[in-house]
């Protein structure tokens, strides 16, 4: 019987050599020179690692477990790591605040709310949900009434990590989101 052999991970933390990888936070490219994220992680596909490719401040916000462990690393680059890890140590403070995707308003009013269960109603504003996996993907977890955010996270929800993994809201629908997470009606 063969044992399972352990591959032994170091994460970076890089400039981009190319602008092909895609973040595996928000979804975007990665533009090349701009300091990028690489979690190492054995290979699920065959022998040997794999390296999944985000920018630094949606690692601080989706994966600040491994995002850290890079941060201790001697070749670490500088400039804005201090900030990185701020952030970081703040998300894993609550487990919760690494399911964010961002806020939306409701398409219809099918889903339901994974924390009161009520329907959210169509138009309402909603915050998506992904559950990362071990194959280094996120999956759709489903929404949360804005309202239930900060019981669901146990925490406020931070507005900048909403807006954040929200680039397409208008600034209008921005101005909105802002308003309503400070507890002003718009």
């Amino acid at each position: 019987m063969c044992a399972a052999r352990e591959v032994d991970v170091a994460h970076v933390l890089e400039p981009a050599t190319s602008s092909r990888a895609r973040c595996r936070g928000c979804g975007r490219l990665i533009e090349q020179g701009t300091l990028r994220f690489g979690e190492r992680m054995p290979n699920s596909y065959g022998e040997g690692e794999m390296t999944l490719w985000l920018h630094p401040l949606c690692a601080a916000y989706k994966r600040p477990e491994p995002l850290l462990a890079a941060l201790q690393a001697p070749t670490a680059a500088a400039g804005e790591l201090p900030q990185l890890a701020a952030i970081a140590r703040r998300t894993l403070q609550h487990e919760r605040l690494t399911r964010i995707d961002g806020a939306e308003r409701a398409a219809s009013g099918q889903a339901r709310c994974r924390h009161c269960r009520e329907p959210i109603a169509r138009g309402s504003w909603r915050v998506r949900l992904v559950f990362h996996d071990e194959g280094g993907r996120f999956n759709p977890g489903g929404f949360i009434h804005l309202a239930c955010a900060s019981a669901y996270f146990e925490a406020p929800a931070p507005l900048e990590q909403l807006l954040h993994f929200s680039r397409e809201l208008s600034a209008e629908e921005r101005a909105d989101l802002a308003g309503l997470m400070a507890g002003n009606t718009p």
